[in-house]
């Protein structure tokens, strides 16, 4: 896998991945104290949360669970130090869908952050990580 970075200016940065897709991402630069994106630590906690929120749909979907929806509520705390790491992340599982056992819900959600997503396998070296859900029935 590779992604290529570049400087557009001030503290905006434009990164594309090799399957061609651009962001643009940096920090708060100037009087106006805008942001071009989201910053980099940012990015780290939605490639985190996308990843087991991936693995979680499919985990249901396989087992045939009828999900309509799946949404992960992140909150995190940072190091008060350089290097500023994640110390801990908690994930808020919502998800939707009409007659969801509660045991496959969360079989799939400790699965993909105990087993299959790399992002939480990376953050747990720092970071605690602890996750919890609640089911919304549509039925």
């Amino acid at each position: 896998m590779k992604a290529r970075v570049t400087w557009a200016g001030e503290r905006t940065f434009l990164g594309r991945t090799e399957s061609g897709h651009t962001i643009a991402f940096g920090a708060a630069h100037g009087d106006d104290g805008k942001k071009p994106g989201p910053s980099p630590m940012e990015l780290l906690l939605l490639g985190t949360g996308g990843c087991s929120a991936y693995d979680v749909v499919h985990i249901l979907e396989r087992g045939r669970e009828p999900i309509e929806d799946v949404v992960v509520e992140i909150d995190a705390t940072r190091a008060e130090t350089d290097p500023k790491v994640y110390t801990r992340i908690h994930m808020h599982f919502i998800v939707k869908g009409p007659g969801l056992s509660p045991a496959k819900v969360e079989r799939a959600i400790s699965l993909s952050i105990e087993k299959y997503c790399s992002a939480s396998a990376m953050m747990a070296a720092t970071a605690e990580m602890t996750h919890d859900f609640e089911l919304i029935d549509t039925a």
